[in-house]
């Protein structure tokens, strides 16, 4: 097989490889002039010494001899690095393993005429993936690539959309440019280490400052060096990188058109479209059984749970089914997204889904008479594969007590009642979802002579019209963020227009306009809401639940954003405890601290004694949160942190948000349940 790379793709591999060769020239030049201000601090030294030798003089010579030292150091500490590759999140497969999944392989190798792969993995995840040991002697000798499969893609997946991804996979392994690679992961890991990495050498400069009053001078000197030093890499990095990534764009649509080729456009597009629902079904098992730990309950088998979650996703929903797997459209996966604002994301490692669709579509491959069996049937004891891989991913976690398992019938019963606890009904049509009901004043409200039908207030329109909203607040904040630089790019399009980056600030007031006005349709339509309900409650005499329910969940709402004000606050004032930071200004950042901690241990005090939260609070929450209102804990003694506290300290931060967010979603919910049951009972008496 023989697929022609694009003008562009070339075009793209010249600049990655241009941007390396000019890295390396860069810190060519910067080790010649760091040898040579090494040459010469030691010259400087030695004849500082030589003019007047005595006590003040030597400690000057070789505090000056120094500076060149350690800027030396640290342009060469990377090579002394050992990186430690981990595997064991991996499991090997071999051919007499799964000879029918080997040879599956083999023939999509030989199709498109590349090498099979050095090993086969499963991982457990939602992802295939090619990767190789990107070492030194990679960037000069071949080297063989190995295949990495996620059994949770295999799990959500027909044989052909497989062969297409597989297809995809060894697209890559075909391409020379993958090279280009290895290099960029070398220069990263070179600059990561002089960027980031430099604890072992930030405690030696500081122990050879501590010597001598003269040392500590030319430490400071050398700093400011190497602090340049570090500006020049983190301009590199941004070079090296945004090049290399607009080449692994155009890789993945050249691995694609392959794919293409193989397996016909459609299963790859089936499952890049279906590949979200996957993993977010996937994830939501994993997060179903973290909130089953303290009660010591695993799963058997995670994949048959991901299969039922995904189905059971896509059905509430509303997808069309095919092969027995949901069926998703791009319209679908954009529906929500009413983003006028277009940003290539130049950081981006892959093209966007839609970008891949697109691309694919355009080779209109489709192959006849396809294989749409379950790929997890490539294996040879599918179910066996499944359960242990289950007992791998859960073998790390740390269980209290007996550990029991769910059955499936238990597993769906479960998550079916989790899901619609922590969902809103249906019947709302997802005009909440992602808002709230906007504030008004409810003394002030008049009841309507004329009320509007049920259908009308939640349809189509009024959603649209919510997600219009948000998508014009998404676009300002990010007009915002273009306008203040806080974007390092040139141009944008909005609306289908295209505009320079400095304009962006003359586009905020049209955009704030449309959202005043928006804002106030929305409004409008919570008030026609409002009174729908209000006048069903009248009929039952629940009027005043109703009234009580919106009054409290404003309170609440109100309340709430002073409450994650003060969160962001300590997020703030703790943020020096992860970074080095002089003894003086710790004493002093945590006098800062002890002063949002009455705020936060008054709101902890208020929230144990609140009902709404007491479903919430867990043993371990209620454990950590007297443990912390106990003491006046210190955090930092002779000179050092104390650990234990700093984890009582940080679990209850993280606990108290973790506690407001659920709290504003069972206040709204709350409200939102008596709306539904006012509705079902009006409707039942009608």
């Amino acid at each position: 097989m023989n697929i022609q790379v694009s003008n562009n793709f070339k075009k793209m591999t010249a600049k990655a490889i241009v941007s390396i060769a000019l890295f390396i020239l860069s810190y060519i030049l910067l080790l010649i002039l760091g040898i040579g201000l090494t040459i010469l601090s030691v010259i400087g030294g030695i004849a500082i010494i030589m003019a007047k030798p005595m006590l003040a003089t030597l400690a000057l010579g070789i505090g000056l001899a120094s500076l060149g030292f350690f800027v030396v150091v640290f342009l060469f500490k990377f090579i002394f690095k050992k990186h430690k590759i981990d595997r064991s999140h991996l499991t090997e497969i071999t051919k007499d393993e799964e000879p029918k999944l080997f040879k599956f392989i083999e023939d999509i190798v030989v199709a498109i005429d590349t090498n099979f792969p050095n090993k086969v993995y499963l991982s457990t995840d939602v992802n295939a993936s090619v990767f190789y040991d990107s070492s030194f002697w990679s960037m000069f000798f071949p080297i063989k690539k190995n295949l990495q499969i996620g059994l949770g893609l295999v799990n959500t997946i027909t044989e052909q959309e497989f062969k297409a991804i597989l297809a995809h996979e060894f697209g890559h392994f075909s391409q020379r440019s993958m090279k280009v690679g290895s290099y960029v992961y070398n220069v990263n890991q070179v600059i990561f280490n002089m960027l980031y990495d430099n604890e072992s050498f930030d405690k030696m400069i500081q122990k050879w400052a501590s010597i001598s009053g003269y040392f500590s001078i030319f430490v400071m000197i050398s700093l400011k060096i190497i602090q340049g030093i570090q500006w020049i890499l983190r301009k590199m990095y941004d070079y090296v990188n945004l090049n290399y990534m607009a080449l692994s764009r155009e890789m993945e649509f050249h691995a694609d058109e392959v794919a293409a080729n193989i397996a016909g456009y459609p299963p790859l597009k089936h499952s890049l479209l279906r590949m979200d629902l996957a993993d977010h079904s996937y994830n939501s098992v994993l997060n179903f059984y973290g909130d089953k730990i303290s009660e010591n309950i695993k799963s058997d088998n995670i994949y048959k749970e991901q299969s039922y979650v995904m189905n059971f996703l896509g059905k509430e929903s509303s997808l069309n089914f095919k092969d027995n797997l949901p069926l998703v459209t791009e319209l679908e996966t954009s529906k929500y997204n009413k983003s006028k604002l277009n940003i290539k994301n130049q950081w981006a490692s892959h093209p966007s889904v839609e970008e891949r669709v697109l691309n694919i579509e355009k080779t209109n491959i489709i192959k006849e008479n396809p294989s749409n069996f379950p790929a997890i049937a490539l294996f040879n004891n599918p179910e066996e594969l499944q359960i242990n891989l289950t007992a791998k991913l859960f073998s790390n976690i740390e269980y209290n007590d007996k550990i029991t398992s769910f059955k499936m019938d238990e597993f769906k019963s479960e998550y079916v009642k989790s899901f619609k606890k922590n969902t809103f009904n249906k019947i709302f049509n997802g005009y909440y979802d992602n808002k709230n009901p906007n504030y008004f004043d409810l003394a002030t409200i008049e009841a309507a002579n004329k009320l509007e039908p049920f259908e009308t207030l939640f349809s189509k329109e009024k959603v649209d019209m919510v997600y219009d909203y948000i998508g014009l607040e998404n676009d300002k904040n990010t007009l915002t963020s273009i306008s203040n630089k806080d974007f390092s790019i040139k141009t944008f399009d909005y609306d289908g227009q295209k505009y320079k980056a400095n304009d962006a600030n003359e586009l905020l007031p049209k955009l704030e306009k449309e959202i005043e006005n928006l804002k106030t349709k929305i409004t409008e339509n919570d008030i026609k809401i409002y009174n729908y309900y209000y006048q069903i409650s009248l009929n039952n005499g629940t009027n005043e639940e109703l009234k009580l329910r919106y009054s409290n969940f404003f309170k609440f709402d109100k309340k709430f954003d002073q409450q994650i004000e003060l969160y962001s606050n300590l997020l703030n004032s703790t943020h020096f405890f992860h970074i080095v930071t002089p003894i003086e200004q710790i004493n002093s950042n945590l006098i800062e601290l002890k002063k949002l901690e009455k705020e936060l241990k008054k709101e902890i005090s208020n929230i144990l004694n609140q009902e709404i939260y007491s479903t919430e609070i867990t043993e371990r929450i209620k454990e950590n949160f007297e443990k912390y209102l106990a003491e006046d804990w210190v955090y930092f003694s002779n000179q050092k942190y104390i650990e234990h506290e700093l984890q009582i300290l940080f679990t209850s931060i993280n606990d108290y948000n973790y506690l407001l967010s659920r709290g504003y979603f069972l206040t709204k919910k709350g409200l939102l349940n008596l709306k539904n049951k006012l509705f079902e009972n009006e409707n039942h008496f009608a």
